[in-house]
């Protein structure tokens, strides 16, 4: 099954900062079917984060949600749809649909795996994950970062993984590692610049040529 990624344009200025679980309960509201789907990913907005527990929203950027291609339609119902999180609202547009591109190296800005709260046990199960969807890459764990589900608090660490082959770049970009994918977690996109990460220049350069 294919699977691409639909991008919305928004009208919003603000959004709470940690909203991947916000997102993902107005989605629901929108379309039931959303609710506790596995097949669903829905990557959180970007933005300038105010210090007060707000994001001001990038204008440019879009809601992206990656699904199976027989999904589409029932995605599709979010368009011209107002989604009020947690006291914030956006409003969707008609969405653009992308078929997903492979890149040598992909980045997620949080990856959770439940019981793995420290770096290198974390990188451990990172690769047993790696090694059964048959993907080989050289995984790099970034800094802790936290999330909000309900009222829990989880634990996680942005990751990058390097060296991957076309097809290992696309498995992954369509399992992602990790759970939570409805809450923005484990979603793998190709980046340009990893400061988080702080990987050499070259090496993402070369994702991309």
């Amino acid at each position: 099954m294919t699977y691409i990624e639909l991008q919305f344009p928004f009208t919003g200025k603000t959004l709470p900062s940690d909203h991947g679980y916000g997102l993902y309960g107005a989605i629901s509201r929108v379309i039931p079917e959303a609710h506790s789907a596995d097949w669903l990913a829905i990557e959180t907005i970007p933005g300038a984060a105010r210090g007060d527990g707000i994001t001001q929203l990038d204008p440019q950027a879009s809601l992206k949600i990656r699904i199976q291609q027989d999904r589409v339609p029932l995605i599709l119902k979010l368009a011209g749809k107002r989604l009020e999180v947690d006291g914030h609202a956006i409003r969707l547009g008609a969405p653009q649909i992308f078929l997903l591109k492979p890149a040598t190296t992909l980045y997620a800005r949080i990856v959770t795996i439940k019981g793995f709260t420290e770096p290198e046990p974390f990188l451990d199960a990172v690769c047993r994950k790696l090694d059964e969807l048959g993907v080989k890459g050289e995984p790099v764990v970034g800094p802790r970062r936290v999330v909000r589900v309900g009222n829990h608090t989880v634990v996680g660490f942005a990751l990058a993984v390097h060296d991957l082959s076309d097809e290992c770049s696309i498995i992954l970009q369509e399992q992602g590692i990790g759970g939570r994918r409805r809450m923005g977690c484990g979603i793998f996109s190709p980046i340009f610049v990893d400061s988080v990460i702080g990987e050499p220049p070259k090496r993402i350069k070369e994702a991309h040529q």
